[in-house]
């Protein structure tokens, strides 16, 4: 099923957002200082081609430690992505989850794109994998805090 939706996505409009995040990704690389918020960029827009079957992360959460990602210097990298960037990703996204919940067959793609659209306004400190991975990870993570609570 993941496949027939990332196909349906593709040709729907997901090859336009994954082309704009690909664009902020060139266009943070050139500037040098930008390198960072490039690499996020890249991650996501492949998320946004084929976003059927994967899910965003935060990185401290797949692998319980921290990076200069998910530190403080990952908090103000997303504050200045915010102005820059990440609000037009995240109003693209919006217009056309808003665009797919007006036809019912639209509504899973309209759900994709409201998960892009707060992707596009915190993107550092995230990754995407496999929802199974995702999944194990939260899990993981629950049965580890259950047990600290237990000591």
């Amino acid at each position: 099923m993941a496949v027939l939706g990332n196909i349906l996505w593709f040709i729907l409009g997901g090859f336009v957002m994954g082309l704009g995040w690909w664009l902020a990704g060139i266009v943070a690389f050139i500037s040098i200082i930008g390198i960072p918020w490039a690499k996020a960029c890249f991650v996501m827009g492949r998320f946004a081609f084929l976003p059927f079957g994967y899910e965003a992360i935060n990185r401290r959460a797949l692998s319980q430690k921290n990076d200069i990602g998910t530190s403080g210097f990952g908090t103000l990298g997303n504050i200045l992505w915010l102005i820059v960037f990440g609000w037009w990703l995240a109003l693209g996204h919006l217009v056309a989850a808003v665009g797919f919940f007006i036809i019912i067959i639209g509504i899973p793609f309209g759900i994709q794109h409201l998960k892009l659209a707060m992707i596009a306004l915190l993107p550092i400190g995230q990754t995407v994998v496999p929802k199974d991975v995702a999944r194990a990870a939260r899990q993981k993570n629950a049965q580890d805090y259950v047990d600290n609570l237990r000591k």
